[in-house]
């Protein structure tokens, strides 16, 4: 099994969200085959509690404007490791410490990546 076109989707508009407010090392990945209740985890890392926190709202935001509210947010106050579910796509936005420490890559290694196009960012003169 490969995760469905809707979850596709939602990783676009979850990726350039997390992009615009400098979230950094985006990974992807497809978790359809050994979980049945979602498609994709998104991996971000933001570098402070402040930014976990901006970035976390910046997605919400944007998937909400394009129809997709949440099913369930957790972590938000602390703004350590944000976890916001989509249904088809759960965005996990850490800190850079704790993305070390839980290490979801190392977890789901066996899951393929899948590539994220993000928009080009217009160069400051």
């Amino acid at each position: 099994m490969t995760a469905s076109a809707h979850a596709l989707e939602l990783l676009k508009v979850a990726a350039a969200a997390a992009d615009s407010k400098a979230g950094e090392d985006l990974v992807a990945i497809d978790v359809s085959n050994p979980l049945p209740l979602t498609d994709i985890f998104l991996i971000v890392t933001g570098r402070s509690e402040r930014n976990v926190v901006a970035i976390a709202g910046e997605i919400e935001d944007k998937m909400t404007e394009a129809g997709h509210k949440p099913l369930r947010r957790e972590g938000r106050a602390e703004g350590r490791w944000v976890l916001v579910d989509f249904g088809d796509l759960v965005v996990h936005i850490f800190h850079e410490e704790e993305r070390v420490y839980y290490s979801l890559e190392r977890l789901w290694k066996d899951c393929p990546v899948i590539p994220i196009e993000l928009p080009a960012h217009e160069a400051v003169e």
